[in-house]
């Protein structure tokens, strides 16, 4: 229903930024709560950014909180990330998912999603020190 494609990973010193992108195709005209997620080797997956579709609501990871933002395009066809301050434990590959809601908060997006239906292939994000 949902098609998501990622782009933007790379490696990159600490402090340094990246951006990345997830372009949405399919059944985009619903609203969604949208979220980023990483895993790094030996650890379990981690939610990262989330935001909502209806009024583009945001929420954060305390790890990344201040340093990542969240953001949509105005036709809500892509979300990003931009990432910024990048430390070395910011290393992992990164996912963008989609779940159909009617949900207004983020933060109800994070707390209250279960099964994220839809997901992109990963982005690998690396950073050197």
């Amino acid at each position: 229903q949902v098609h998501l494609v990622e782009s933007g990973g790379g490696s990159v010193q600490a402090g340094g930024s990246l951006r990345l992108s997830c372009v949405a195709s399919g059944h985009t005209d619903r609203s969604y709560c949208m979220g980023w997620f990483r895993q790094a080797p030996g650890k379990e997956r981690e939610g990262v950014a989330f935001l909502s579709t209806l009024g583009g609501d945001t929420y954060y990871a305390d790890s990344v909180k201040g340093r990542f933002t969240i953001s949509q395009d105005n036709a809500k066809k892509s979300l990003f990330l931009l990432m910024n301050s990048l430390k070395p434990e910011d290393t992992a590959m990164y996912y963008c998912a989609a779940e159909p809601s009617t949900w207004v908060s983020a933060t109800v997006c994070y707390h209250g999603t279960r099964e994220w239906d839809y997901w992109g292939q990963g982005t690998q994000v690396t950073v050197s020190s």
